[in-house]
């Protein structure tokens, strides 16, 4: 970790109480004026997923891939594999466009800017928290019952979180001198949320796509998360068990946030007099 790095997660350590604040108020302002005010901020999602479910399920007849002896649910298989989507999309999209959004803090010397991407990624966890309850919920009523390998949600929604920290960072930089820099962020999600393996598998793609294909695809940091909800949740297995699944996530989560705090701190002097 290089001393950009150090120095973020000390300010962030430091912040803390302003961080909470900020989150808090930035949740609520989302949907400020709307008679359900935050509701919104959970039907969107709960109506999304239950789209798909039908399209998919009801519709097309998807069905999830064989889990052992016992079928899985699709309606399963597919929330543990967008719940993590929705938190990541949710951190980076709102990330990129926060320096605009806060342009008032940006301009003031005293305020510390490093702190604005982290708030904004806070702020998501609050509706991930809710669906991760919700997922749990669904999946008791289908009768798997909360065990330890559950816990490693956790850590799955840590390593988004990280992730969608960095990505953010950078993306909230470049965005204040290239505008279009957010039109790009919400294209790559469009085309992210299907080259990832969320209302697909990528078992069912062996034999119609190259493996050099495949192998590529594993590649996207999501795979990883995805895949870990759906193990953590129905498969029943460890986080260590794929030693380098793993290794290759954190090394470029790290490398990404190393990047991600690198620009931004090259760039935040510039900042004030661009917005």
């Amino acid at each position: 970790m290089n001393a950009s790095s150090k120095n973020i997660v000390r300010e962030m350590i430091e912040n803390r109480a302003l961080i909470k604040s900020l989150a808090k108020n930035d949740f609520k302002i989302k949907f400020a004026g709307s008679y359900l005010g935050t509701v919104w901020a959970f039907v969107q999602p709960v109506v999304t997923v239950l789209i798909y479910w039908f399209v998919f399920d009801m519709a097309i007849g998807a069905t999830a891939p064989i889990r052992g002896e016992r079928p899985v649910a699709y309606v399963l298989w597919l929330v543990a594999g967008i719940v993590p989507w929705f938190f990541f999309s949710d951190c980076v999209n709102a990330g990129t466009s926060v320096l605009t959004e806060y342009n008032y803090l940006v301009k003031k010397v005293v305020f510390n800017v490093d702190i604005l991407p982290v708030v904004k990624v806070f702020s998501s966890i609050f509706v991930h928290v809710f669906f991760v309850v919700f997922m749990l919920v669904l999946f008791l009523c289908y009768g798997y019952f909360p065990d330890l390998y559950v816990l490693q949600v956790i850590y799955y929604s840590l390593g988004v979180l990280v992730l969608a920290l960095g990505m953010s960072y950078l993306t909230s930089a470049v965005s204040v001198f290239f505008p279009d820099a957010r039109q790009i962020v919400n294209i790559a999600l469009q085309i992210g949320i299907w080259a990832t393996p969320i209302m697909w598998s990528i078992d069912d793609m062996k034999g119609k796509i190259p493996h050099v294909a495949m192998e590529i695809l594993k590649l996207n940091p999501l795979y990883y998360i995805v895949q870990g909800y759906r193990e953590a949740l129905i498969d029943k297995v460890w986080f260590f068990e794929h030693p380098g699944m793993t290794l290759y996530f954190w090394c470029f989560t790290i490398v990404i946030c190393f990047l991600g705090v690198t620009v931004f701190r090259r760039l935040k002097v510039h900042f004030a007099d661009v917005l």
